[in-house]
């Protein structure tokens, strides 16, 4: 999703362009704009949000204006931050030929105050500065988002709709046990298909039937419980019919490959092919700190530290890694990986699970870019049989 780095390019002290900052928000696009021959001097233009008429007006505008000042036609270089809006505008303005870009906010330094200005005026001008000294060619300004292709942002929204299931789920279960409990009920379990049956037979911690407006509440509760194990069952449903597809039409998709190991499903496989392996990734480092596992040291003088991951990628990815690296030391307890693991930890005397865990999945996710990218198989793993 980010592209981190950039070609190593001598660094230019002049572009001729106009370059244009957008800071977006659900009623009004402030866009601020350098044109050339107009010194240092910003100007700042309040746009309807979606108004892209209005938008492209302004930019016929600001051409004629820098044209009539320099008498040239310069080409236009726009910038915003990925958020909200998604990659609609974005693919908007490079239908109309021009050159845009979509930056992750997290990674433009800011002021270290205590109490820091930020306004849209404020930020619009940060970004202009930003993209200025990117197209100088400076290096680690900042990390450009990678936008996807209109099918590969379709293609992930089933994994990320089957989470959101997922965890409202949960959030019933843990209702109903919790008004359950207050009643002196422990053993319940509403994920069961007898679910109705046995609330029929509850009997409360005194021994009396459950309160009538609490029985009514739970019931209420089941309905929706029982409406989002359909939408789970039907989420999945496309998710194996679209990957038996995939897999049908190309063995070597990355999905095909995936699920030719041990221990790694089809919603494992689903997630990593949807969220990571779409992407291309120049080396091992940008894989990690794309999946927010890269380390991040505080080193200044005698001082050095680990702070631990950096936590600034995908979180449905990582989250994904860390559940699969548990598994994977179930299914996978010949491999290098899992060996390292337990060595790991017996070097510690039993201490530091959570902290190896993580190191774990830095690991298994770059071993199976590998795989996935280049054919390398993990050491010691286990591959299914076709």
């Amino acid at each position: 999703m980010f592209r981190t780095e950039r070609p190593a390019t001598a660094i230019q002290t002049s572009i001729g362009a106009i370059f244009v900052s957008m800071e977006l928000s659900r009623k009004t696009w402030l866009i601020t704009t350098l044109l050339p021959g107009n010194g240092e001097k910003m100007s700042k233009y309040p746009v309807q949000a979606g108004n892209l008429a209005g938008l492209f007006d302004l930019f016929l505008k600001l051409r004629e204006r820098s044209q009539e000042k320099t008498g040239q036609v310069w080409p236009i270089v726009t910038i915003q931050e990925a958020g909200l809006d998604g990659f609609w505008i974005h693919r908007s303005l490079e239908k109309e030929g021009i050159e845009s870009y979509v930056v992750d906010a997290s990674s433009i330094s800011t002021p270290s105050r205590k109490r820091r200005v930020k306004t849209d005026r404020v930020d619009g001008e940060a970004l202009l500065r930003v993209i200025m000294a990117y197209m100088r060619g400076e290096p680690r300004v900042c990390s450009m988002v990678q936008a996807p292709s209109p099918e590969e942002e379709d293609r992930r929204r089933i994994g990320r709709e089957r989470k959101q299931l997922i965890a409202e789920r949960v959030e019933h279960v843990n209702r109903i046990k919790g008004l359950l409990f207050s009643q002196g009920v422990a053993d319940y379990e509403p994920l069961h298909k007898d679910r109705r049956r046995c609330l029929e037979e509850l009997r409360t911690g005194d021994g009396w039937p459950l309160p009538k407006h609490m029985r009514d509440q739970i019931d209420r509760e089941l309905d929706r419980l029982e409406l989002l194990l359909k939408q789970i069952e039907a989420v999945e449903d496309e998710r194996d019919t679209l990957i038996s597809v995939e897999t049908a039409d190309d063995k070597a998709s990355p999905v095909a490959m995936l699920l030719g190991i041990k221990g790694i499903g089809i919603e494992f496989a689903n997630v990593l092919a949807s969220e990571c392996f779409v992407r291309q990734f120049d080396n091992r480092r940008q894989v990690a700190s794309y999946a927010g596992l890269a380390p991040t040291p505080w080193q200044s003088g005698k001082v050095n530290r680990e702070q631990g991951v950096s936590k600034a990628g995908n979180p449905r990815l990582r989250t994904t890694l860390i559940q699969m690296s548990w598994l994977w030391l179930r299914h996978q307890p010949n491999s290098a990986l899992t060996q390292w693991y337990q060595a790991r930890v017996a070097h510690n005397g039993g201490r530091g699970k959570r902290q190896a865990i993580t190191a774990l999945a830095r690991k298994l996710l770059v071993s199976l870019w590998k795989y996935v990218a280049s054919g390398v198989v993990i050491e010691g793993a286990v591959i299914k049989e076709a």
